[in-house]
């Protein structure tokens, strides 16, 4: 791992800047690279443009490890509520939520009532999947658990898988034998080597092995699976290998970040593959927002030009 990418994975966890950093207006401006603001309307906005170019959205508040119940009813009566405004629109969008948002920390009970819920609300009203993120390695375990057990009522939840843990394999081979929607990412929290590959190339080539786990599945039982990434050569590999076992254009799913790559994000949509951008909104950003250019350290030169243009 980086020296670069370890600091910054240090600073999203320092309380002393999560505190202090996001009342800096340059560093709001900063932000500006990654969402669009800060509530679902700038959300909102930012989906018309999209599907203009046949890009279609995820959407998540931003926001973890809320620190009483009181916090995970809000959240969950925000996400009713935003149910009620997609439905009233014309656009397709998506809804991904982490768990810690919902209380998952306090009382597990009390989050799978909450995301049973939105899921309800979601496949009622919406007829799309609700997803949900993965955190760090520590709720790894308890999610996939959650996981299964919320697919027994609720089969329009999807869950999201990090290629960088060496139990991803694991969990994956398991989860598709339960016909589960899985959208796979890289893994954006610091992690100790015995858990998690520290090398880029490593997990590169985890990430493509899942991936050949997924199409398979894709090609056998017509599974949704989604591939997250920003990576324009796995991507390259990704659809080589579809080409190779006969999946069509229209089964392969590409999920990107806002503001990373668009040019990208309408090429691979123009070619007729299916593509979706996350937006995320809302003040808890900081810890996020960190991550995200951890993911990718050279972004923050590009930030950093921005901000002195």
């Amino acid at each position: 791992m980086s020296f670069s990418r370890n600091v910054l994975l240090w600073m999203s966890q320092n309380e002393w800047l999560k505190k202090h950093v996001p009342t800096w207006r340059f560093v709001k401006k900063a932000v500006k690279k990654f969402m669009p603001g800060e509530t679902e309307d700038a959300a909102f906005e930012a989906s018309i443009k999209y599907s203009s170019n046949n890009i279609q959205i995820v959407i998540t508040k931003l926001g973890e490890n809320i620190a009483q119940l009181n916090d995970a009813e809000l959240v969950r009566d925000h996400y009713l509520q935003l149910i009620d405004k997609i439905n009233l629109s014309s656009l397709d969008v998506e809804i991904s939520v982490k768990l810690t948002q919902l209380g998952f920390d306090l009382s597990e009970e009390k989050t799978k009532l909450f995301v049973t819920e939105i899921a309800k609300k979601i496949f009622n009203n919406l007829r799309n999947t609700f997803y949900i993120d993965i955190e760090s390695s520590d709720y790894t375990q308890r999610t996939v658990d959650f996981y299964k057990n919320i697919l027994l009522g609720s089969e329009n939840v999807g869950l999201c898988l990090q290629a960088y843990l060496y139990r991803t394999e694991k969990d994956l081979t398991e989860l598709l034998e339960l016909n589960s929607s899985i959208r796979l990412v890289k893994g954006a929290y610091k992690e100790p080597a015995d858990i998690a590959f520290p090398e880029k190339a490593k997990v590169d080539e985890n990430y493509f092995l899942l991936s050949k786990m997924m199409m398979n599945k894709t090609l056998e039982k017509n599974l949704r699976m989604i591939y997250a990434t920003h990576d324009e050569k796995l991507i390259a590999r990704i659809i080589d290998e579809s080409k190779n076992i006969g999946l069509k254009k229209e089964q392969l799913e590409f999920q990107m970040l806002y503001g990373i790559k668009s040019s990208f994000q309408r090429k691979l949509a123009a070619e007729g593959f299916k593509v979706r951008v996350l937006i995320s909104y809302g003040q808890s950003w900081y810890p996020w927002y960190l991550r995200r250019l951890a993911e990718r350290p050279a972004n923050v030169w590009f930030v950093l030009k921005n901000l002195i243009s």
